[in-house]
């Protein structure tokens, strides 16, 4: 199979060379999750009952979303690009206002537990310790024990008082 002059390997020409085409793509998916101001007759912008203005198609801005809008079939496309050097800031930028999004979403009252979950799951440093407080590091038990008979001299042994042998059965044993 012969692939093109210089790709040897046979993978696609990158997506995006130009940094600037890059940023102004995901500039317009942020802009876009923001959806569109309602206003009535007049152009005037219409307000919630909290003093809100209405928007329409309003969105959150999320991973996969900003890799479709990309133009990437996965994320895992999208991550290929941190490892370019002129994309690296622009998708951490990116990957920010994303995580930002998210937390100010715990504060709601509707959309906590689903930003929480995103934050656990794609972001780093928001993962729950495995090891619960008042728990205490996993206790290892070594069988360390030698396999055979083990002989036991009762006169000199130490035993728990519900372990030590009778005095009858201990002195038949000795004669």
């Amino acid at each position: 199979m012969a692939f093109a002059k210089g790709n040897k390997y046979g993978n696609k020409t990158p997506k995006y060379t130009d940094p600037e085409v890059f940023k102004q793509k995901i500039d317009e998916y942020f802009e876009e999750c923001k959806g569109k101001l309602l206003t009535d007759h007049n152009e005037d912008p219409i307000i919630d009952r909290w003093g809100n203005p209405v928007m329409l198609g309003a969105k959150p801005p999320t991973l996969s979303g900003l890799a479709y809008a990309l133009g990437f079939k996965t994320r895992t496309g999208l991550n290929r690009y941190k490892a370019k050097k002129e994309f690296m800031e622009l998708l951490l930028d990116a990957k920010l206002r994303i995580e930002m999004y998210n937390e100010e979403q715990l504060y709601s009252r509707d959309g906590s537990r689903g930003a929480m979950f995103n934050l656990r799951m794609n972001f780093e440093g928001w993962q729950e310790d495995k090891n619960e407080e008042g728990k205490g590091p996993a206790v290892a038990i070594i069988n360390d024990i030698p396999h055979g008979t083990v002989n036991l001299n009762t006169d000199t042994a130490v035993f728990n008082p519900l372990q030590k042998p009778d005095e009858d059965t201990a002195g038949d044993a000795k004669e």
